[in-house]
């Protein structure tokens, strides 16, 4: 079973997704930092952000493992390097890519093919997980997701002025929402959470309701299905 989680940067998508694949007994799938992944390569290889080719090479080869919460390239930990400022900066380059996207959403649904998972992303219930057994669309006001992320910075040592995270949230959402491939978009089944205000362990126990309500559901459904054909 695939669970998608869609929504913009900031909203808590990651931490709420990791706690909640644990509730379920779920593996997690995080697609942002794939992306992030490429674009820390790119960056350390000094290949131009503008060369498609050279982009799509490094997506379809890198070897990417999830071990819990880190991430490894070629058994290299990056799990705190490809969430630099400067990573986040450029990231955009990659997500607008074609070809990269191709590659890494095959990657994605690849691996989703090797048991149950929660799958957290911008186009996770649109492109990635279009039949995803539930969708989840989690957003929250610009303000909150800077201080959060303000946090995250300041957790790893990295001071930075809570203005500046507002105006880079703004950019990026702009760009997730009007890029031309793999843009942010609420699934029109999806169910919208606002996490305002709300501690982690709130916006799980919600979600890991509406997912469990929603796989009971499906279950009837099918069962009743299988009667009818029998």
């Amino acid at each position: 079973m695939i669970i998608a989680v869609d929504g913009p940067a900031g909203a808590g998508k990651s931490t709420v997704t990791r706690q909640l694949a644990e509730r379920l007994g779920f593996q997690f799938l995080d697609t942002g930092a794939m992306y992030r992944a490429v674009t820390y390569v790119a960056l350390r290889k000094n290949v131009s952000l503008d060369d498609q080719n050279a982009l799509a090479e490094i997506a379809q080869n890198i070897v990417l493992e999830f071990v819990g919460d880190e991430v490894f390239i070629s058994g290299e930990n990056v799990t705190l390097a490809i969430r630099t400022p400067d990573v986040t900066r450029k990231i955009k380059s990659i997500a607008d890519a074609v070809e990269v996207r191709r590659h890494l959403v095959a990657l994605q649904q690849k691996i989703a093919a090797t048991g149950d998972f929660i799958s957290e992303g911008r186009d996770q219930g649109t492109v990635a997980f279009p039949d995803a057994i539930c969708k989840i669309y989690l957003t929250a006001s610009t303000r909150f997701r800077a201080v959060r992320r303000a946090l995250q910075l300041e957790q790893q040592g990295i001071s930075t002025d809570l203005e500046e995270v507002v105006t880079e949230i703004n950019a990026r959402d702009y760009n997730d929402e009007n890029r031309k491939v793999g843009r942010l978009l609420k699934a029109d089944d999806a169910v919208e959470i606002n996490t305002d205000n709300k501690t982690v362990n709130d916006v799980v126990d919600e979600l890991e309701q509406i997912i469990k309500e929603k796989i009971a559901d499906t279950k009837i459904a099918s069962a009743s299905s299988n009667r009818q054909k029998a």
